[in-house]
Order: structure tokens, then C-alpha cells, then sequence
């Protein structure tokens, strides 16, 4: 490895690297604005400046490529007055509003200033003011802060790739600005918040809401979505006051969605805090006792097979084994988790999880999207789809149409005889699929929700085992699940018993032969309401509280500790960073209540223990936070029918995908200005 010399000390560096680079390598930290990791280098800010042996000035670091045998030093009084200088000419402009702006006590500008910053001004001309601009209801603007660092202007077009944002003007009247002033339509865009080095983009939901020093800080993980980002959530007087994106280079890398940031304003709206009964076609007011014993007594008076659950998307893992057990209790096996009947093949761990991995998107050389529209399903995955198609530019093509991408894509088909075309050799495309050495194949929902969703994926496996594409190195075969939940609930085999062939949850659903029905935190399950009898038992008055007959009040999941397995079958914790609300218990507290006076042999649920059982039940568990170990290929083969259908990728209400942000005010103002968009064709 080549060699290079930083303040006398001699460090072995990769090729390719800068010298910026070179001397984090060495523990030396170099001060920086417009340089950021995962963005490319634009070399404007100047603050990184170094002295090189034999260059008569300073050289900006992170432009320069790192060579052997360099002579740098970062610590000598040329450098230190450069810097000086460079900083000197940054606050020229920049206005002393620090004890009322927003990034204060996390602004970069601010801490370099104590370093490098002098206490008197030789600037006697008027400060410049550069109008606010509209950038949408997420991100509040003061561009008289703007140092031009550009990070927000290369992350909209390189990571989101939506470029909305750039600069008009040269010199002193360059401006940072959306070119039409319209609400940016990213879902991504409030990263640009977290990229700021200055206060120019700050949060405008969260402004003058805290200081960052006020806040308790928890790490945690997002459940609005199957990925498991990693977020910090920041809570003030146990109120979520804003939640940020923790790295995590395996999954979310430094960016989270933007209703991943902004939903967290729904965790104070529309709250259960106490049980309600339905009396007189009105839901009132109750106590725990007597919506328990309500509960009980409708349970015992119906024959078991009459008795059904589901479990909503949010639910975490402890708390889904809690209630299977319950269901135990009560000798009935009809429990669900899907809100659409769409094909699961629980027999082995890869025939549902994303086996490739988000990181090992990367590695792919071709990807094939079927029924599937990554840009709303998994905002994240998306953006690393994107990374790969920039940096390698790779060919995706899909069947069925996504939409609007934030890449390149073609559509080679939009049914199952192109599938069918596929696997049997007859379409043109299958040539171009067997001579790829990575090819990964994403499978959405929708697809899966067919008739032709056994065929679809079993022959799919089967094509890629016969071709080698699923072996120890690579697995091509990737399930894209939509919510939290759905991954972990199939590893704990909760999915009703179908040894009768003809009968499901969803044909007994609509036969009407539940007569009571047990959603736990479960808000999007479709069906009409007769004369079942609902109990409902979660965080928010939503679609489920709404037809209940009983509503029994529960956390959300900043409120308790939990575990989610996320679609590449990772298992991680969601940590307790506030409080629940009222009265509400935790989920299994409640179902201790309903064993206790169900059952005469004083079994109880125990939260530890259901840990314990639950990482003992999950297939392939190889750790906390690792990836699952592979599993053994399944050579049975699964006799499926195929029917001729149009495969269409149904549309998400994106924004209001779950409980928490349809309660959202945040949520609320993105979907308007999304649908006045598709309307009339503006946003601003």
C-alpha cells in the first residue's frame, strides 16, 4: 500500500483516497463545510486547507488525491491562518442570530468558529440579505445563513435524485433555491436539514420547539416501513419532540424518509388513553375491569373457531408471541397478519426476506422489479438502488409499472405470460437475466397478491436455483415486504393452520364465520362489518377504534422496548424513549389481565421470557442487529397454477401508509400539496 507522511507521522493509504481522507487515517482531524462522505467532492468551503510540502500555498485537502510520498502538515501556522482567514470571509455575511437559531448547539459553523474565528470584524460594509425561499412544510429557510457548501444541492441530485435544488447567481448573489420556489418532492428531502452545516435549512415543524442540549436522546428503529432504519428519537418532558437518523452503513447509511422524521407529531394526536365500550352505538368511557370482563365474557360465550385475530403492522415481537399464546389459551388458531391475501411460503427463511440484503444491492449487476414500486414501498431501499444504478450504472428493468423512479428503468412486460415468457427462455429479456453474474430479482406485494402469486413465486425460485443464481455467494431471490412486522410474524408462525385446502382467514373474513373479531394495533384490514363483535386494542383512535366494540388503549412503539425483524430478516430493538400514554398497558399486561380471568391455572405472561421464547423461535437467528445465517435450499418443489393476469403495482397513500401518520399534521400538509400536484400541476 502506497505511503504518505502527515504531521511527521507515516500512514499507509488506499489508492483512490484524498488527502482529507488520509488524515482521518492518522487521528488528525481537519475542519470542513462543503465536504460530506457520502456526496461528491465540490472543493468550495476552503476550510480543509493544508500545507503540502513543496506547493507554495495551502491545498484544499479534500480535493486532492492522496499520492505517495506526500509531506503534509495540518497543524503549522500557515495553515492556521489560512483557516483564520477562510472563516473570516464565511461570517462576513453570515448574520449573529445565533441564540434564535434553530441549529444552535449542533452547527458546525459554530463550533469551528470557537477554533478558528476572531473576536473583531475588519468588514465595515452592510451584511447581504437573501430572501426566504418555499421549499414545502418541512423545511423552514433563512438563506442569509447560507455559506454555499452545496451539500444540499448534491444530495437532491445525486442521493434523492430529484434535482430540485441549485444555485442562481455568481459570487456574493449565488442563492440556494428550489428553481420554481415549489414544495420539494423527495421523500427524502429533509435529509438536506441534517446536511446543513449552518442554520440556512432547519426543521420547520420542529423550530423553537427545544434546544438539542433539553432533549433525552434514545436510539431506536422505525417501524413505518419493513426496513429498520436506525433513528434517534429525542424526547422532551417524555414528549417526542424530533426524530433523526442514526449511520447504519448496512441498512439506512445516514438518511431516513421523511415520514420516518415527521410522523412522530401523530404520537400526541387522536391517543387512546382509557377503554372505551360501544353502549348505544357510542363508544364511552370505561374501566379496565369492566372492558375485561365484557371482553371475557363474549369469548366464552361463542365456540373457539369462532374467534379470530389480527396483528397490524406495527406490532412488535414480544407482543405478537403474547398474543399467539393467548389464542392458545382460547383453542383457536384462526390468527393473521397480512392485510391483503398475498402468498407466503414460510417453509424455509429465504422464501420471505430480501436474501440479497440492502448493502448487497450494491454488489448486483441487474435488477428486475415484479410488481413492485421501491420508491414508496421502501423509500430507503430505493435510494440504494439509485446509489448502484449512479455508481455502476446498471441495467433495471420491470414488470408492471412503477410509476416515476428516481432512475432509469424498462418495462418488459406487465403480466404473468411475460414471467412465464421469462422462465421458460421465450422472451427477450431472459437471455439478458442468464448472462448476468448478480442478477436480483425484487419481488413486491402486489404481485404476490395474484392468483398466479404461488406460481409466480415458485417458479421464480426454481428458474434461479436451476441457473446458480442462489448459491453460497449470492441469493437473487428478495421478497419486499411493506410492513414491520410482517417478517418477524412469520417467524413465529403466526399464520392460521391451512390444513384444509379450501379455507383461509380471508375466505372465513368474508363467509362472515368469525363472530368475534381481535385486532391488535391492526388498522388497515379491509372487510365489512356485520355483526361481529370487534375489539380493538392499541395506540391511536384509527380505522380500528373506529368499529370497535371494545377499544382497549396500548403504546405506541416509542412507548415500550420491543423487537422487529426487518425484511432481510435482522432482528433489531426498538428501545422505550417515552412513556405510554393514560391508562394504556403494554400489550402483554393486557393479555395477562384477559388469561387471568379466562384460565383457572394462573398462567401469566412474563416480558422477559417472551424474549427469551421469541429469539429462540426465529429460523437462521444468528444476533442482534446481524444478518440471519443462510438457510438450506429446499429441493421440494411446490405444484402452483398459472393464470393469465395484468400485473398492476398498487398505489400507496405514502404518506398516510399507518395509524401514527395519518394523526400526523406533518403527514397531512405532504399529502395535500401531493395531491393538489397530481391535480393542477403545481405545489406551491
Amino acid at each position: 500500500m502506497p505511503k504518505i507522511t502527515i504531521n511527521g507521522k507515516e500512514i499507509e493509504f488506499e489508492k483512490g483516497m484524498t488527502v482529507l481522507q488520509a488524515c482521518e487515517l492518522a487521528d488528525v482531524e481537519i475542519p470542513r463545510f462543503c465536504y460530506h462522505e457520502k456526496l461528491s467532492i465540490a472543493g468550495n468551503c476552503r476550510m480543509c486547507l493544508v500545507e503540502m510540502e513543496k506547493s507554495p500555498k495551502p491545498i484544499a485537502s479534500c480535493a486532492m488525491p492522496a499520492t505517495e510520498g506526500m509531506n503534509i502538515k495540518t497543524n503549522t501556522a500557515l495553515v492556521e491562518k489560512a483557516r483564520k482567514g477562510v472563516m473570516e470571509f464565511l461570517l462576513a455575511n453570515h448574520p449573529l442570530d445565533c441564540p434564535v437559531c434553530d441549529q444552535g448547539g449542533e452547527c458546525d459553523l459554530q463550533d469551528q468558529s470557537l477554533y478558528y474565528g476572531v473576536d473583531k470584524s475588519r468588514f465595515v460594509e452592510n451584511k447581504r440579505f437573501v430572501k426566504e425561499k418555499y421549499m414545502g412544510p418541512l423545511i423552514k429557510t433563512q438563506m442569509t445563513r447560507c455559506i454555499h457548501c452545496t451539500r444540499c444541492v448534491r444530495f437532491a441530485t445525486e442521493v434523492a435524485g430529484v434535482p430540485e435544488i441549485g444555485a442562481i447567481g455568481r459570487g456574493e448573489n449565488m442563492e440556494i433555491t428550489t428553481y420554481l420556489e415549489k414544495s420539494m418532492e423527495s421523500e427524502l428531502s429533509a435529509n438536506v436539514i441534517d446536511l446543513c452545516p449552518v442554520g440556512a435549512l432547519t426543521s420547520k415543524p420542529y423550530a423553537f420547539e427545544a434546544r438539542p442540549w433539553e432533549l433525552k436522546k434514545t436510539e431506536s428503529i422505525d417501524v413505518t416501513d419493513a426496513l429498520g432504519s436506525n433513528i434517534r428519537v429525542d424526547t422532551y418532558n417524555w414528549e417526542v419532540k424530533r426524530i433523526l437518523p442514526r449511520l447504519n452503513n448496512e441498512i439506512n447509511e445516514e438518511w431516513i424518509s421523511d415520514k420516518t422524521r415527521y410522523s412522530c407529531d401523530g404520537l400526541l394526536k387522536q391517543r387512546l388513553d382509557t377503554p372505551y365500550i360501544k353502549k348505544e352505538n357510542k363508544l364511552q368511557k370505561s374501566s379496565w375491569d369492566e372492558a375485561i370482563n365484557l371482553l371475557v365474557g363474549k369469548i366464552r360465550s361463542v365456540k373457539p373457531d369462532e374467534i379470530a385475530g389480527h396483528i397490524g403492522d406495527m406490532i412488535n415481537m414480544e407482543n405478537a408471541l403474547a398474543f399467539k399464546k393467548l389464542f392458545k389459551i382460547i383453542k383457536s388458531d384462526n390468527l393473521e397478519f397480512r392485510e391483503k391475501n398475498f402468498y407466503i411460503n414460510p417453509n424455509e427463511k429465504m422464501n420471505y426476506i430480501f436474501n440479497s440484503s440492502i448493502a448487497g444491492i450494491e454488489n448486483s449487476d441487474l435488477i428486475l422489479l415484479i410488481g413492485s414500486n421501491p420508491r414508496h414501498e421502501a423509500t430507503i431501499l430505493n435510494a440504494r438502488i439509485r446509489k448502484t444504478f449512479v455508481q455502476k450504472k446498471i441495467p433495471i428493468f420491470s414488470i408492471g409499472d412503477p410509476g416515476e423512479l428516481t432512475y432509469d428503468y424498462e418495462i418488459i412486460g406487465n403480466s404473468t405470460d411475460d414471467i412465464k415468457k421469462i422462465i421458460n427462455q421465450e422472451h427477450k429479456f431472459s437471455q439478458k437475466l442468464l448472462s448476468a453474474k448478480k442478477p436480483l430479482i425484487i419481488i413486491g406485494e402486489s404481485a404476490l397478491e395474484l392468483k398466479s402469486g404461488p406460481y409466480i413465486f415458485e417458479q421464480l425460485k426454481k428458474f434461479l436455483v436451476d441457473n446458480n443464481f442462489i448459491n453460497n455467494d449470492w441469493n437473487g431471490l428478495n421478497i419486499l415486504t411493506q410492513n414491520a412486522s410482517t417478517t418477524g410474524l412469520i417467524d413465529l408462525k403466526i399464520l392460521k393452520n391451512q390444513k384444509e385446502k379450501n379455507s383461509s382467514f380471508f375466505d372465513d373474513l368474508k363467509s362472515k364465520k368469525f363472530k368475534i373479531l381481535y385486532l391488535l394495533g391492526s388498522d388497515n384490514l379491509e372487510f365489512q362489518k356485520d355483526n361481529e363483535f370487534v375489539i380493538y386494542q392499541g395506540s391511536h383512535g384509527d380505522r380500528g377504534a373506529e368499529i370497535a366494540d371494545i377499544v382497549l388503549p396500548s403504546p405506541a412503539f416509542t412507548e415500550q422496548n420491543g423487537l422487529y425483524e426487518n425484511l432481510e430478516g435482522r432482528v433489531q430493538e426498538a428501545n422505550k424513549a417515552s412513556y405510554p400514554i393514560g391508562d394504556s398497558l403494554e400489550d402483554w399486561k393486557i393479555f395477562n389481565r384477559v388469561i387471568k380471568k379466562l384460565d383457572n391455572q394462573n398462567q401469566s405472561l412474563n416480558f422477559d421470557e417472551l424474549r427469551k421464547e421469541v429469539l429462540q423461535s426465529i429460523p437462521n437467528f444468528s444476533g442482534l442487529n446481524q444478518l440471519p445465517t443462510k438457510s438450506e435450499i429446499e429441493k421440494k418443489e411446490i405444484e402452483t397454477n398459472f393464470f393469465s393476469e395484468k400485473i398492476l403495482i398498487k398505489k400507496l397513500d405514502y404518506y398516510f401508509t399507518n395509524s401514527i401518520s395519518r394523526s400526523s399534521k406533518t403527514m397531512s400538509e405532504c399529502r395535500q400539496i401531493r395531491q393538489k400536484v397530481k391535480k393542477d400541476g403545481t405545489n406551491n
